[in-house]
């Protein structure tokens, strides 16, 4: 069947159309619908089914006679370690840690905090909740002690799962000690913490509290699985809310199972069996559904590298591991092959390698120029799909449906709504905008399966966030055009939530960590175009009347203050102080005109601009720190 007539039957027919998309899928109990409307705005699907996902990921696999198939491999150029984990293997320690995890009270419906860096048991722990019908909220390892403790009294997780230590090229990140200044900051404490222990560090465990990975499983019976609902929250992933608190999406089991699944022959054209590799990180949403989740339901051997894309040990790293493993299909940031081009522009690396094997590149996580895809396209000779979703959504909005047809590339646009996703421009007053006009990008409702149904603990705010501005739609926060063939393009953010090397940062949650300083009595911060990063954040500050110090020295702890706060992830180095911010008379910060003039951009000075003489001196402090110029 064609795209077309696959979008046109999903658009006229959801029921039918996800009802068969779920007999794919092993069910305890299988749906008697597909989606259910609980009176808009919200709807559910699946909602009557029992299915259990690990049962889905790893036991199914066993069952159907594949168990010696490898289901992870772990490549670890930081560690210099390769580890092969089959299904049966899998299961076996899935099975024993959620025994374990049992055994210390965690149940159905329970919260359980998983802080790891890219190692097979940061898998194994997102499998085991799932074994019991626990919920995990997975905090990427980067994000500092205060990060983790808002999500830590967010969620209320009876148990975190953590490592002593994360690996970085030159240097240990200690784990361990931010989870225990997490835990001194966070108002609620878990029953139990369980550490893994690598061998690059070994953590000082808290008596009464902290359990080593290997010895709380000696001895216990290994869990089976436990069939939930259809619509049971399979895990909470938050991400950076515009008042700097996150907000914790929630993905529902069945329409996970049902999506993801789909999405691996009809998007990223691989069959049971293939090696699939994203290059993500556990702690996002990419990690979620395309190295744990998305290839395991389907079959697949999934590729878990704890690595960076140049300097580990150099830029041809991506293309060994891709002809080491047979990889098929390769999921990545632009950044990242950014980095690579960087690092290595006519693309020598690549021929010291066999990777006839690959059938494509899928790029995600921020807009990718069409530079970094025309090099990708020479360089490795295979199509390059860049492809557009969200944290919210789990997979793929509009993207090329490569397994099902591999339809034309237009450099620049994600391609094509995806079945389910009924995307629409809008103006400002919610009507449908022509084709080639720029508008808010919004898809009417109800959004397909595997999507957020809501908030954690927030249902109004969630309301609020994406389903107020446009009613009957889920307001992306993206704006951009659909042209005449029906190809979306992403053009800019509709909010102060910047993309800095593929991991969205609210601007807000960073202005809160500058506004604390004791020297500072304002401060923005914009999101400045970067070759590599594709953005990144520059700070400025008002001092406080009184203060006399060095400019330098305050700014110098301005970034310490967010990198503590927030964490490296931020990649907060640029702050400057000045005099006054352009502001509306009604007293908002001109944001967006300042972008522009960091980015050299032509702009027309906002007529409701309280003084414009201060977009000169805002150009004077950009060009200082050599942006504007």
């Amino acid at each position: 069947m064609s795209y077309k007539e696959t979008y046109a039957r999903a658009k006229a027919d959801p029921e039918g159309f996800w009802l068969d998309a779920a007999k794919a899928i092993d069910w305890d109990r299988f749906p008697t619908k597909a989606l259910t409307d609980t009176g808009g705005p919200l709807y559910h699907w699946f909602e009557d089914g029992m299915v259990n996902t690990c049962w889905n990921a790893v036991d199914r696999h066993c069952e159907a006679g594949r168990g010696s198939q490898v289901a992870i491999i772990h490549d670890s150029p930081l560690t210099g370690t390769t580890q092969k984990i089959t299904f049966d293997e899998l299961r076996n320690r899935v099975a024993q840690l959620a025994g374990a995890l049992r055994a210390k009270g965690i149940e159905k419906g329970d919260r359980v905090i998983i802080y790891m860096p890219m190692v097979p048991q940061a898998i194994e722990a997102m499998l085991a909740c799932a074994r019991l019908g626990a919920i995990h909220s997975v905090v990427f390892g980067g994000f500092a002690a205060n990060e983790l403790a808002v999500r830590i009294d967010d969620c209320q997780p009876k148990a975190i799962i953590a490592a002593s230590c994360g690996i970085e090229p030159g240097r240990v990140v200690h784990y361990k000690p931010l989870l225990d200044g997490a835990l001194e900051l966070s108002k609620h404490q878990p029953d139990f913490c369980v550490i893994f222990q690598r061998e690059q560090e070994v953590a000082r465990l808290e008596e009464g509290r902290d359990v080593s990975w290997y010895g709380f499983q000696y001895g216990v019976e290994p869990a089976d699985c436990v069939p939930v609902e259809g619509g049971h929250p399979a895990y909470i992933l938050y991400t950076s809310g515009t008042t700097g608190q996150p907000k914790g999406v929630v993905r529902p089991t069945g329409g996970h199972l049902v999506a993801l699944n789909w999405t691996m022959k009809n998007i990223y054209n691989v069959d049971p069996g293939d090696v699939f590799w994203a290059a993500s990180d556990v702690g996002w949403v990419v990690g979620h559904s395309y190295i744990a989740y998305g290839p395991l339901i389907h079959g697949n051997t999934s590729v878990v590298f704890e690595g960076k894309p140049v300097g580990t040990p150099d830029p041809g790293t991506f293309w060994r591991v891709i002809a080491e493993h047979k990889v098929r299909s390769f999921f990545t940031a632009p950044t990242a092959i950014r980095a690579v081009k960087r690092e290595d522009p006519k693309g020598e690396f690549v021929k010291q390698y066999d990777i006839s094997c690959l059938r494509a590149l899928y790029l995600a996580g921020e807009r990718a120029d069409p530079d970094t895809i025309e090099w990708a396209q020479r360089i490795l000779d295979v199509p390059v799909y860049d492809h557009w979703w969200q944290t919210e959504t789990g997979w793929t909005i509009a993207g090329n449906p490569a397994g099902l047809e591999a339809l034309p590339v237009k450099i620049g646009s994600p391609t094509v709504p995806m079945p389910g996703y009924d995307v629409q421009i809008l103006d400002e007053a919610g009507h449908q905008m022509k084709a080639g006009e720029l508008g808010a990008i919004a898809i009417k409702l109800p959004l397909p399966p595997g999507t957020l149904p809501t908030l954690w603990n927030a249902e109004d705010r969630y309301k609020k966030a994406y389903l107020s501005h446009f009613p009957g739609y889920y307001e992306t926060g993206d704006a951009g055009m659909i042209d005449e063939d029906g190809y979306l393009y992403i053009m800019a953010r509709t909010d102060d939530v910047i993309n800095v090397a593929g991991h969205r940062l609210s601007t807000g949650g960073m202005e809160e960590v500058l506004a604390s300083h004791p020297d500072v009595a304002e401060c923005a911060v914009i999101g400045v175009s970067d070759d590599l990063k594709g953005q990144l954040p520059v700070g400025f500050v008002i001092l406080t009347k009184g203060v006399n110090r060095p400019h330098d020295e305050i700014t110098a702890e301005c970034v310490k203050l967010v990198r503590d706060r927030i964490g490296p992830v931020a990649a907060f180095k640029l702050a400057v102080v000045v005099d006054r911010l352009p502001k509306t008379r009604s007293g908002k910060i001109l944001r967006a005109t300042m972008v522009k003039i960091a980015d050299n951009q032509e702009f027309k000075v906002p007529a409701t601009i309280d003084d414009p003489a201060i977009l000169d001196e805002v150009r004077d402090a950009l060009k200082s720190i050599g942006y504007g110029v």
